[in-house]
């Protein structure tokens, strides 16, 4: 293999890691991506400024409390494309033809038949996880599984919050709220009737990712 080529799968695969590392931890600066990488902050310019060509990364300026504001630099829903779809295409069509044929009551029966299955199907994957961080936990593998990139995090007040980085189905959502709606009453079942859980940050509201306290 030629250097020329060996550069070029570095550069590539450099960018990926850019673009996985955004989609993880959302708005990163050039400091931070290179202590990520290793690599020089001229370098990681290089790559974003070629990712920003492409239409995959863009920044906005956040103001420090000494010195000029500093880019940080996120994904535009181009970058998607690296990630589970879900098969949004067929999905949207599936919904549309299903609500057409038997109306909006019928849509929302067949979607409470999926919930049942889907609730079904965490339950056997927790198993007898007792704990609600340990539920969280497994709730998050299977998510995880299914494309939704999820953890969780502990906060300061000892609450838990669970991120959810990527919507595999989110034109689905989009074109059938009940998706949604089913879901958060889906983890409500399944973490039992003692925790709270309060939506606190929602895509298809504009947010970068789902996240779920509780």
């Amino acid at each position: 293999m030629s250097r020329n080529q060996t550069n070029k799968d570095s550069s590539t695969g450099t960018r990926r890691g850019i673009i996985d590392l955004l989609k993880q931890q959302g708005g990163m600066d050039v400091a931070t991506l290179s202590s990520k990488f290793l690599l020089s902050g001229m370098a990681i310019r290089q790559h974003l400024n070629a990712l920003k060509e492409e239409g995959l990364v863009t920044y906005e300026e956040e103001a420090r409390p000494m010195g000029r504001p500093t880019k940080l630099w996120r994904l535009t829903p181009e970058a998607d494309r690296f990630f589970p779809n879900g098969y949004s295409e067929l999905s949207v069509s599936l919904i549309n033809s299903m609500r057409e044929a038997f109306g909006n009551e019928g849509l929302e029966k067949l979607l409470s038949v999926r919930n049942k299955n889907m609730q079904e199907q965490y339950l056997q994957h927790l198993g007898n996880a007792s704990g609600v961080r340990e539920k969280l936990e497994k709730l998050a593998d299977i998510r995880t599984s299914e494309g939704y990139m999820a953890e969780v995090k502990e906060q300061g007040d000892g609450s838990l919050l669970f991120i959810e980085k990527h919507c595999p189905i989110c034109e689905a959502a989009a074109a059938c709220t009940g998706l949604c709606k089913n879901e958060l009453h889906l983890f409500e079942t399944i973490l039992g009737d003692n925790v709270h859980i309060e939506r606190v940050e929602y895509i298809l509201a504009g947010g970068k990712k789902l996240c779920l306290q509780g």
